[in-house]
């Protein structure tokens, strides 16, 4: 399978025989070949834990399995859309910001507790994300979506990178975060908005920024 980007805002996808994809319901903007759509009502791969999982988070995003032979163009509310390749990592993020995803990834429902233990939690309810993110890992692409253009930052060790918890879009690799209190930072960079924070993130990886605080 495999997803490039035709412009900021649009994909398109090569969906071959004997594979198929997942996408969100309604992103589909046009197709070419022989395509077929099945609403997939079990949230792709995971299993019964994982819609479980989906539920108690908010997360039954609705999906849509993609098979056939042809090609498919996805966009979705004019958002801005980031394709990221995994080579046998986990990609770490919400479920309303998936645009489409090679079927080969595993998919799966983490509780943010994780990582981070209680300000794990915390940073979920600092960025509106809930307590739950959608894991997809393994050998694949996926699409993401952003408000106003996504930038991709390495985190490599001993250089953690400090996110504005709002603007976070995704993380993948080996990655840690922590959320960490601020004062003054988002006053001293002109973003005043009440509590400050910073979702710290270490290890080796990448983390991915929309240039907005915007949620989906």
């Amino acid at each position: 399978m495999s997803l490039r980007e035709v412009n900021s805002k649009m994909v398109e996808a090569t969906v071959s025989p004997g594979q198929k994809m997942f996408s969100q319901r309604g992103a589909m903007l046009a197709y070419r070949g022989d395509v077929t759509f099945t609403p997939n009502t079990a949230g792709g791969q995971g299993g019964v834990m994982s819609m479980i999982g989906r539920r108690v988070a908010g997360e039954a995003a609705p999906l849509m399995t993609v098979e056939g032979s042809g090609t498919v163009v996805f966009g979705h509310g004019g958002h801005h859309i980031q394709v990221i390749r995994l080579s046998g990592d986990t990609l770490y993020v919400e479920a309303d910001r998936l645009l489409a995803f090679d079927g080969t990834l595993e998919q799966g429902t983490m509780f943010m507790g994780s990582q981070g233990g209680v300000m794990g939690m915390v940073r979920g309810q600092v960025t509106g994300q809930g307590l739950f993110t959608t894991t997809l890992k393994g050998h694949g692409a996926v699409a993401v979506m952003a408000h106003g253009g996504v930038i991709e930052l390495p985190v490599t060790p001993g250089r953690p990178v400090h996110v504005d918890p709002q603007a976070y879009v995704a993380h993948h690799g080996d990655v840690r975060n922590k959320l960490s209190t601020a004062l003054g930072w988002r006053d001293m960079v002109g973003r005043g908005s009440g509590e400050a924070f910073q979702l710290e993130l270490s290890g080796s990886g990448a983390v991915y920024v929309q240039a907005s605080e915007e949620k989906l």
